[in-house]
């Protein structure tokens, strides 16, 4: 039998015990955590979109419209009319043929994957990919083959190596733990060239980068060139839920295979009304991306001018590198005491050794907010010699 109170003290020991914060308001620049109010620099909320009265108002009058619940899984009774009105909106937005749900952009990820690919594939996959994209490709019983974190030429010498008839690459465009953008442009010539698919997860490009947010494909100008295209609602589109857009056979076939679609019950009707009406606020609204950016940058360059150990990009999602797993929960808590709410990364959620604070910026963010963070975040980092 396994002594989990034995397993739970190890995990203490090398300083990776998790615990929770429960937020008490709404999702915004500024929240409550345990009776206290905090700046929040730790949400994919990047547009600000949370508490946004438009997107509340959509809710309301979709559980008026249609009550709480779906009901069952959408080959039974969970598909409304919502539904298929988003997976067109999507596509649209996209500028694909069509678009699937899932329930989660993990869902979307090992749904795809699985249902695709399998012991007779390649899959070429970034060393930094999210976890939803390696679990996929576990569950595919495909050969898995590593490349080094966005190298092009470690990608190429691996193509040569073991490229099959069939072979897939996978990449997150924008990379959730470093915010650091995939050289898509280039990894596209490869693929194009040796006639392998290739995937695209924009989970968190969608609603901050390309034209009117259409994410880092469109940065490219790579629509026609990205085979299959994954993302979600639940990070600058203020929702839940993930998505699938491409060519209407591959949707449809993922109607008829894709495991984590087929046995999930639907979305609740106002989770998708939220997702559609986002996605208008946001084509109506693009230059909250700019003042996203705007701000981004701004807050990075006075960040590097402390001499923190940041990766350098343009995206909100600023990692500051500490190495040290114990010395990085002591930054963010002695943040938190001051009331900066930044969470402490650490393995195995990023590689050995590169335990980090991410912070992730939000447009809602005042300058006030911004540069009463920076002189706390400065301050602490001196006093724990982080810099």
């Amino acid at each position: 039998m396994i002594d989990f109170n034995y397993e739970i003290s190890k995990i203490k020991e090398k300083g990776l015990y998790r615990s929770f914060r429960y937020l008490e308001s709404a999702q915004d620049s500024k929240t409550f955590i345990d009776g206290k109010k905090v700046i929040l620099l730790a949400s994919n909320n990047y547009l600000g979109l949370c508490n946004n009265e438009i997107l509340k108002k959509s809710a309301i009058e979709a559980i008026n419209k249609y009550g709480v619940g779906s009901g069952g899984s959408r080959l039974t009774t969970g598909s409304y009319v919502l539904h298929k009105e988003l997976e067109k909106e999507i596509a649209k937005f996209k500028g694909t043929e069509d678009a699937i749900l899932f329930n989660t952009g993990y869902m979307a990820n090992i749904g795809t994957i699985a249902s695709i690919v399998d012991s007779d594939w390649v899959i070429f996959c970034d060393r930094l990919n999210h976890a939803s994209i390696i679990d996929g490709c576990r569950l595919s019983n495909a050969k898995l083959v590593i490349y080094k974190h966005c190298d092009v030429n470690d990608l190429m010498n691996k193509i040569k190596k073991y490229n099959r008839e069939k072979s897939i690459l996978i990449t997150e465009s924008i990379f959730s733990m470093d915010g650091d953008i995939a050289p898509l442009d280039k990894i596209v010539e490869l693929t194009k060239k040796n006639n392998i698919l290739t995937m695209v997860d924009e989970a968190h490009s969608t609603g901050i980068i390309g034209n009117k947010g259409k994410g880092v494909v469109d940065y490219f100008n790579l629509s026609e060139k990205i085979d299959i295209q994954v993302g979600t609602f639940s990070k600058a589109l203020a929702s839940e839920g993930g998505f699938v857009v491409g060519e209407n056979s591959l949707i449809e076939y993922l109607k008829q295979k894709a495991r984590s679609f087929i046995y999930s019950t639907a979305l609740s009707p106002q989770t998708i009304a939220v997702s559609l009406a986002a996605l208008r606020y946001l084509n109506e609204n693009s230059y909250l991306i700019e003042n996203l950016i705007s701000k981004t940058i701004w807050f990075r360059d006075k960040l590097k001018s402390f001499g923190f150990n940041i990766i350098d990009g343009i995206t909100p999602i600023i990692p500051i590198i500490v190495g040290d797993t114990v010395k990085t929960v002591d930054f963010s808590e002695k943040l938190l005491n001051e009331g900066i709410y930044i969470p402490a990364i650490r393995p195995p959620t990023v590689p050995k050794g590169t335990s980090r604070l991410r912070i992730s910026l939000m447009e809602s963010h005042t300058k006030e907010d911004l540069e009463s963070s920076l002189n706390l975040i400065r301050k602490i980092g001196k006093k724990i010699n982080i810099i």
